[in-house]
């Protein structure tokens, strides 16, 4: 009885080493795909490392020979089998000291040996300088690694596991980031879920540093010599520790529009891929059970906490400081280029052709003044047409000129380059003028992220209540229509209400409005101040109108549940009308809609507070001409109603009496009851 009972105890003891054993064995099978350039895998020698003697550094020893026969060639295998062999026999041999037994020490041991052996096969090199970095990155690599797996491997305490857990999965999915379907990396694209996580759970700084190591190894592994990744993720991890505790819908939101804003204005293949990982990355979050978090949402952090809020403020603050700084320098020293003069044409041509002619003498000596004249003369037409014709030049020049027919060929061709040219400059400056207005607007997001930071609404703050009523009606003819209107609260404690009409009408109409309206309020909802959120939706939608041609008008209206305190944005839309009592407010902007104005461009701004018993009434242009809307104005001061439902209909019913269908129609208005009790 008591060996049977001896034998059920070590029974599980058993499994655990098996278990521990073959954890060990296959991370350090998997870390060897995650490679530098040339081959070094210096992440399973830090899992080798940090595994420690007896079966477990074994099992470390054999997973990564395993992965070293499947992932390396032979000239790369054999000295990271050398440094495992290395490093596993200076465990054993020093396994009994006590200064070993220090978490520093074997991490230190295992980069000294890397080094060692990496170094013998530098000196043998060809070009020994080259691979050095090489070798010095992985031994330091090495060693950074070997600490933080022990971190995990050795249970310590909860929060260092957490931060050795994250470094595992960093380096894991670092060897699946060459691992794409389509244009996306299915490695990085679940890097950037987890960047999202990490700033969920554990707050911007937190998921801060793990973007920037994950960038780091990004970089190295795909030796970019850029610090692309590195700068990316870092931002997207600061932006989804922004939301720590948050909405997970509020994360992703975050983290996709830092990720506009950096992408925006680059054209290579890094740029969108990293957009189309991130959009891939955000419903992968939301798909995550909420059990692996722990149950709920885990509360932001107070007191001690406080003081790392205050600071992440600061630096974004000084971060968007330094991006408006460097906007202000390239504005003040960006000079217009001159365009090109088009004498080079005629100068060019003329050194192919007129340099062996025989009246050379004549036409460029004697007779320049009236060879320039003519020349002079001819230029506009050629500038207007595109390509030269005798009949541009006067009677003088062509009856003189003895080769004429191939001087004409010449100045086409030097035309065609000459326009190219003019063309490309023109490109250039404009997508200068673009990138410098992209660093005003990150800063702008930083300086709103940081101003929001920490930030939250009072529990003793009274919000008022409100009523909403809207209609949609298409253009006579359609069956669909082409504005858009919602409204909702965002996580500040602010009612918006947001009114778009698409250029045209129809379905395309409805989806332009439509894609402006979930735009906008993925960044208010995302805690972004609306002037911001604006200025960076009408840049994107700018360089997107280029391509398809299409626009749309906001009407935005803000308002501060407690105070009653409002503010009214206007991209290119109709009028908005506020009553109270008897008198009505009408309010216009003059701005373009959004696509149609320069990035930089900012949105009519009218600031108000809203009192009790007040209507706010927002239309498309489709229900009343601007010029001759006195009617409209006449029927809501007229109104003695208190559902704003009925007064939206009442507006619209009107219109249609009018026969003013020609266009798509939106109303939605806004009633603050005079007793809160009415509130629905």
């Amino acid at each position: 009885m008591v060996l049977q009972r001896e034998q059920a105890l070590a029974r599980p003891e058993q499994m655990a080493r098996l278990l521990g054993w073959g954890i060990r064995f296959f991370l350090s099978a998997g870390l060897t795909a995650a490679q530098l350039p040339g081959g070094a895998a210096p992440f399973a020698l830090g899992c080798v490392a940090a595994s420690g003697t007896g079966g477990e550094g074994l099992a470390a020893f054999l997973g990564t020979a395993l992965g070293a026969l499947l992932f390396q060639e032979f000239e790369e295998g054999l000295p990271h089998l050398a440094a495992a062999v290395l490093i596993l026999t200076t465990s054993f041999a020093l396994r009994e000291t006590r200064w070993f037994r220090h978490p520093a020490v074997p991490a230190v041991c295992a980069g000294g040996l890397t080094l060692t052996v990496g170094m013998v096969y530098v000196l043998q090199a060809v070009a020994p300088l080259r691979r050095l970095p090489v070798c010095v990155t992985g031994a330091i690599l090495t060693g950074v690694s070997a600490w933080m797996y022990a971190l995990l491997l050795e249970r310590r305490e909860p929060e260092r596991q957490i931060m050795g857990l994250r470094f595992l999965a960093v380096t894991l999915l670092s060897a699946f980031a060459e691992v794409s379907v389509g244009a996306f990396s299915i490695g990085r694209t679940l890097m950037v879920c987890l960047l999202m996580m990490t700033g969920w759970q554990h707050g911007a700084s937190a998921a801060m540093i793990t973007g920037l190591w994950a960038g780091l190894l990004m970089d190295l592994s795909l030796d970019l010599g850029t610090l692309f990744f590195t700068a990316a993720y870092g931002l997207v991890g600061m932006a989804s520790g922004l939301r720590v505790g948050k909405n997970r819908v509020s994360v992703a939101v975050a983290a996709l529009g830092i990720t506009l804003a950096l992408v925006m204005g680059l054209t290579d293949d890094l740029a969108g891929s990293m957009l189309g990982e991130t959009m891939l990355a955000c419903p992968l979050l939301l798909l995550i059970p909420g059990r692996l978090f722990g149950g709920k949402r885990l509360q932001k952090e107070t007191d001690a906490s406080a003081v790392v809020t205050e600071g992440i403020r600061k630096r974004l603050n000084r971060t968007a400081a330094a991006f408006r700084e460097l906007y202000d320098s390239l504005g003040r020293t960006a000079v217009q280029s001159a365009d090109e003069n088009p004498a080079v044409i005629y100068d060019r041509a003329a050194e192919r052709v007129c340099r062996s002619c025989a009246l050379c003498e004549l036409c460029w000596k004697k007779e320049y003044v009236s060879t320039f004249n003519a020349l002079n003369d001819a230029t506009p037409f050629l500038l207007e047409r595109g390509r030269p014709l005798p009949k541009d030049f006067p009677t003088h020049f062509t009856s003189r000129c003895i080769h004429l027919p191939e001087f004409l060929t010449e100045v086409g061709t030097e035309l065609s380059a000459f326009l190219l040219r003019r063309q490309y400059r023109r490109q250039l400056e404009e997508s200068r003028r673009t990138q410098r207005v992209q660093y005003a607007q990150v800063g702008e997001m930083l300086r709103a992220a940081a101003a929001g930071l920490g930030e939250s609404v009072p529990a003793s703050a009274q919000k008022r209540s409100y009523q909403i009523g809207a209609v949609l009606r298409p253009k006579e003819g359609e069956s669909v229509c082409g504005d858009s209107v919602t409204s909702f609260e965002n996580n500040d404690g602010q009612l918006c209400l947001l009114l778009s009409d698409g250029s045209g009408c129809g379905e395309s109409a409805r989806r332009e409005s439509a894609l402006t309206s979930r735009l906008l309020r993925q960044f208010l909802e995302a805690g972004i101040d609306a002037e911001a959120a604006l200025k960076t939706l009408n840049a994107a939608m700018a360089l997107r109108s280029e391509e398809t041609g299409a626009f749309s008008t906001i009407d935005l209206m803000t308002v501060t549940l407690g105070s009653g305190d409002a503010a009214i944005y206007k991209y290119g839309a109709a009028p908005t009308y506020v009553k109270k009592g008897g008198s009505v407010r009408r309010i216009t902007g003059h701005a373009l809609p959004v696509g149609l104005r320069e990035s930089a461009a900012e949105p009519d701004i009218t600031r108000l507070t809203l009192k009790e018993d007040s209507f706010v009434v927002m239309i498309s242009d489709g229900v009343a001409d601007p010029l001759g809307d006195e009617w409209l104005q006449d029927l809501i001061a007229g109104w003695d109603g208190s559902d704003p439902q009925v007064l939206a209909g009442l507006i619209l019913q009107e219109t249609v009496r009018r026969g003013e269908l020609s266009d798509d129609c939106g109303v939605q208005v806004l009633y603050f009851p005079a007793d809160e009790r009415q509130a629905v």
